[in-house]
């Protein structure tokens, strides 16, 4: 028996469009939506059962870019390796998300191309203030991370002066989703991790996109057609 069940691309799709459908939306600090159940849950548990060790790193500077060669993403190698990262991988590349996704945050996503990071934080692990840069045509958060204190382990918000404003509750399988912007401030505050913080960031990233081995497909562009 093949564990865990992987469904069709169609119905991943289709559940995450549903739950895109339902989100919520919010206006301060910045426009973002919350959304519930993002992913079926044999995919959620997909992920959750590869076979990858989170990264070793201790105390980190509060940056994700300088331990770039220990991150993983959702590329061909771990495609044609793993089948939950596959059907995920071509359901966020199905047109009728692509158009979704577009009309939801008024983006144009003809040509861009998509990023999956699968991430595994442990104590130690912080983020400091930041926002994501405009090569990101949307960035979506899933919180994949259970424990009795991981309801502490969502993201941090800021206003436009990196003032704390609130944090996100972090409940399985959310997620949040912001157009990058120059008031988009998040980050992770430093605070104890007992056990491991997993989720996900996915982005449609534009053309220029210089580390191709991070896209899931960078021979194939998104097309909302």
């Amino acid at each position: 028996m093949n564990y865990p069940h992987v469904p069709p691309v169609a119905e991943i799709a289709g559940h995450f469009r549903n739950s895109l459908t339902q989100a919520t939306r919010n206006e301060s600090p910045y426009t973002h939506w919350k959304l519930r159940e993002v992913l079926p849950e044999s995919v959620c548990t997909g992920i959750l059962t590869l076979p990858i060790a989170p990264p070793l790193l201790g105390h980190t500077d509060g940056t994700r870019g300088t331990y770039n060669d220990q991150r993983t993403f959702l590329n061909p190698a771990l495609r044609a390796k793993y089948p939950t990262c596959e059907a995920l991988a071509a359901a966020l590349q199905e047109p009728a998300t692509a158009k979704l996704l577009a009309r939801t945050c008024d983006i144009d996503v003809e040509g861009a191309y998509v990023r999956i990071e699968y991430m595994q934080d442990l104590d130690g692990s912080w983020l400091e203030p930041h926002h994501d840069i405009p090569e990101k045509l949307f960035s979506m958060v899933i919180y994949l991370f259970v424990g009795p204190d991981s309801h502490d382990w969502g993201t941090d918000i800021y206003d436009s002066e990196k003032r704390w404003v609130s944090r996100s509750s972090g409940e399985f399988n959310s997620g949040t989703i912001f157009v990058p912007g120059e008031n988009t401030w998040h980050g992770f505050e430093p605070r104890k991790i007992d056990g491991v913080r997993r989720l996900m960031e996915i982005n449609y990233v534009r053309p220029n996109w210089r580390r191709r081995e991070q896209l899931a497909f960078p021979d194939q562009p998104v097309t909302a057609n």
